[in-house]
């Protein structure tokens, strides 16, 4: 029972969390927007031009195309874009990482599913006489030992780069290194605990408990490795790793945001009500007043 608690808690908290998080990013005050040209959404994007170069912009349509935002989005997103092309060494055991965790997402929506397969009656094995519990099986073991190999592989070498690599260890601080551990230890546990079943029998059979509110038994190992993942997604959307929250907003409010500022635009009213918040800081430099700073 213990268990089935820690693991609908840390799934609650691991989205409601989330959610929060984005819903505070949305609700923050007009940015200092940066307008980094080209913007993918604005028209001449293939060779970086601007709406603000058209002679008279002001009165003609601004023409966007949100979908091809959203392509740019997505290549940072699932491929990290800019550090493969800034940082290329750098890049592989980083995407190692994420590819990791992307397809361990993968792996535990297929456990769901196969977990449901099987409540329904149909067989979830390589000797399935149905397609789609040949498909879920099959699926369910590449993502599984990939994601779990990649992830591993990857925090563990990042921990070991940050470690010894004498750039980025002056800018590494504790907390960096926590956060790279606790993804090592629940993904390493994570081999362990299922690494003996490759064909991830028990793991769907744990799922069908949760997702039927069943209790079960554990073995040590499970036990370990449900605590960890546990406090791994609790602990994700409070630390600086819920960067996976702020993606959209950086890119879509801060870097690409060109919305014309015009008289009766809804950028005005936005700037209007960041105008009007007091600084709250006490900052000593000349140029800032805040409420305790002096005078």
């Amino acid at each position: 029972m213990l268990l089935s608690f820690i693991a609908y808690l840390s799934i609650f908290l691991f989205v409601g969390i989330s959610v929060y998080k984005a819903y505070k990013f949305a609700k923050m005050p007009l940015h200092g927007r940066m307008e980094l040209y080209p913007v993918p959404k604005e028209k001449g994007f293939e060779h970086g031009g601007s709406f603000y170069e058209e002679v008279s912009w002001w009165s003609k349509p601004h023409e966007v195309s949100h979908f091809r935002e959203i392509m740019e989005m997505m290549k940072e997103i699932l491929f990290i874009k800019k550090l493969f092309e800034n940082q290329r060494p750098f890049w592989w055991i980083s995407y190692a990482l994420h590819l990791g965790i992307y397809l361990l997402m993968a792996w535990t929506m297929l456990l769901v599913v196969g977990a449901t397969t099987e409540l329904n009656g149909i067989f979830v094995a390589a000797n399935s006489p149905s397609i789609w519990g040949l498909l879920i099986y099959y699926l369910t073991f590449v993502t599984g030992i990939c994601g779990l190999v990649l992830g591993t592989l990857g925090a563990g070498l990042l921990f070991l780069r940050r470690m010894f690599d004498s750039t980025l260890k002056k800018y590494t601080t504790p907390q960096e290194y926590f956060n790279l551990l606790l993804l090592f230890a629940a993904l390493f546990s994570g081999i362990i605990t299922w690494g003996s079943d490759l064909s991830f029998s028990t793991a769907r059979d744990v799922t069908a408990n949760l997702i039927t509110f069943t209790n079960f038994d554990a073995t040590g190992l499970q036990i370990i490795n449900i605590i960890l993942v546990g406090i791994m997604l609790t602990y994700i959307p409070i630390s600086k790793m819920s960067h996976y929250v702020g993606k959209y907003f950086t890119f879509h409010t801060v870097l690409w945001d060109n919305s014309p500022n015009v008289k009766g635009s809804a950028v005005e009213q936005k700037v209007k009500k960041a105008t009007s918040y007091k600084p709250t800081t006490s900052w000593s430099a000349p140029h800032i007043k805040g409420p305790s700073a002096p005078k």
